[in-house]
């Protein structure tokens, strides 16, 4: 029993960091996230030679979170070391949310009219759309639900995290518009400053509320547990007496 709580969380559905469907996973979807990169270097648009390259892009950031992300938990499984599976844990709890936003917003904007998010003389291909926009949230999702112990940031942090996040990208968005003169986003130059603002404080809503409902959902499929004290950071192991 000692030597199962060390390897894994009691609430972790599958092993990880292991050498084997864990590190599939990261190594499938860090596979994934190098070729998005590729793909951007391959298939230049003017954010090549703008300020702050294509990390103007709300995706690009997720993507390059998700990256490190993934990196720490390949690492990690390769070397079994739970110091890398503890840093991919916490960088978790900032990159997975992020792409399930990115995700929501890209997607629920591009049904309502594509030129919101994708200004009309770039063209994507339906596999790098994919690519960039839902295969990085269905990784994360599955190493989150599967490969994962739960997480234990509450409401307020969560908010605050989201909130940080949103608003320092507006910050850096408006700093790369003083110098390149064009937003990254169509839908940034048809809202007027409040608008932005607006649209700002309701994706760290939704961020904020996106990570209560994946640790809901983590718990509907491995369950709430007691057992995990909450001032425990995600990647510690339970302790006992006597252990």
């Amino acid at each position: 029993m000692a030597q199962k709580l060390t390897l894994q969380h009691p609430l972790q559905r599958l092993p990880s960091p292991s050498r084997g469907f864990s590190a599939l996973v990261h190594a499938t979807g860090l596979a994934s996230f190098l070729w998005s990169f590729k793909w951007m270097h391959d298939n230049p648009n003017q954010a090549n030679e703008a300020y702050g390259w294509h990390f103007q892009y709300l995706t690009v950031i997720g993507l390059g979170l998700s990256t490190l992300t993934f990196a720490c938990g390949l690492l990690a499984d390769l070397t079994l070391s739970r110091r890398l599976f503890l840093a991919k844990n916490i960088l978790s709890v900032c990159s997975c949310p992020m792409e399930v936003l990115i995700s929501v917003l890209y997607w629920g904007l591009h049904l309502i009219d594509k030129n919101l998010v994708v200004p009309p003389e770039i063209f994507i291909p339906i596999h790098a759309d994919i690519s960039f926009h839902a295969i990085p949230s269905i990784v994360m999702l599955v190493d989150l639900l599967l490969l994962s112990p739960p997480w234990t940031i509450t409401a307020l942090p969560s908010l605050g995290l989201s909130g940080a996040i949103a608003f320092g990208y507006w910050f850096w968005v408006e700093k790369c518009f003083s110098y390149n003169g064009w937003y990254p986003y169509p839908i940034f130059e048809l809202l007027p400053t409040p608008g932005r603002i607006g649209l700002f404080s309701m994706s760290a809503i939704v961020m904020a509320l996106s990570t209560a409902t994946l640790k809901c959902v983590y718990g509907r499929i491995n369950g709430f547990g007691t057992l995990v004290p909450a001032q425990s950071r995600s990647g510690d192991i339970k302790k006992e007496d006597g252990l």
